[in-house]
């Protein structure tokens, strides 16, 4: 490699981080959203606002799409939309880092689906044994909301569908995709975000819900679609494994969120399956933000 490639590929792992960085800012800002339009009318706000910016940019209206493209996008956009329910409404009851923790489980469980090699079931075992110690076990004295965990089993289920789903959608483009996603995922996250809004929404919430759709959408795919085209796969799932270390530190940083020394570890477990199963050569679990986008 000569030093301008390896100026460009250090470049581009840097986006990386500071796109996983910039999610779950997003993430610990719309937790602190939570107490004046809850959960659901901060997903409302992010995807709203999203797919305004979004559709600006990728103007899906050129396009003429056939019946089966619809069709994948209409799934596309309401796993999209689910999604973003499921992770807020469980980072509301969970610390965020464990909240991504678990969330990672649904694309690491695609990867060991279509393994061939007995060597990364040890990454399976490896992640199973992170989830029992995030299991509330009597007597755990840092148990976890149970609520919260199936939250973010069920966020980590819709990871799952998304990527699948997303691959169908992409085909007409990766932006135009995320455009339309984005617009029907608001089909699924407006009603809900409507019913449980305050009588009056608050103007510095609606800023600071614009600043989660920045933070939580438009930034890191920017960030990662420039990136992805300049590094291997592995290399991208393997700095996108470090999310919910990520999550842990900016939970503490801007929420105060600490966690204990055995979620540390399970975290730890959680992140060594991931990147594990990204330096095999398998396709990497970070959200694939040039198909999808969350």
């Amino acid at each position: 490699m000569t030093p301008q490639t390896d100026r460009t590929a250090l470049l581009a792992g840097i986006s990386i981080i500071v796109a996983q960085s910039s999610i779950n800012l997003g993430a610990a800002f719309a937790k602190s959203l939570f107490p004046l339009v809850g959960p659901e009318g901060v997903a409302a706000l992010r995807t709203t606002i999203s797919a305004l910016i979004l559709l600006a940019i990728a103007r899906p209206w050129r396009v003429k799409f056939t019946a089966r493209q619809l069709k994948w996008l209409l799934l596309y956009g309401l796993v999209l939309g689910c999604m973003n329910l499921m992770i807020y409404w469980a980072i509301r009851r969970i610390p965020i880092g464990i909240a991504v923790a678990i969330e990672i489980c649904g694309p690491l469980s695609l990867v060991l689906a279509s393994s061939r090699s007995v060597k990364d079931f040890l990454w399976l075992g490896l992640a199973v044994g992170g989830m029992a110690l995030l299991i509330p076990w009597e007597g755990n004295a840092h148990a976890l909301d149970p609520i919260g965990i199936v939250f973010a089993l069920a966020a980590a289920t819709c990871w799952a569908l998304y990527i699948l789903c997303g691959r169908r959608a992409s085909e007409v483009g990766g932006s135009v995709a995320v455009s339309v996603g984005m617009v029907v995922a608001c089909c699924v996250t407006v009603p809900f975000g409507l019913a449980s809004a305050p009588a009056s929404l608050p103007l510095h919430a609606l800023a600071l819900g614009a600043v989660v759709a920045v933070l939580s959408s438009a930034l890191p795919y920017v960030l990662e679609m420039r990136a992805m085209g300049q590094l291997p796969s592995r290399i991208v799932g393997l700095l996108s494994s470090m999310a919910p270390a990520l999550g842990a530190i900016v939970g503490f940083l801007v929420l105060d969120e600490r966690l204990s020394g055995l979620q540390w570890l399970a975290v730890a477990m959680m992140i060594g399956a991931s990147a594990g199963c990204s330096l095999a050569s398998r396709p990497p679990v970070a959200r694939p933000r040039d198909d999808v986008m969350a």
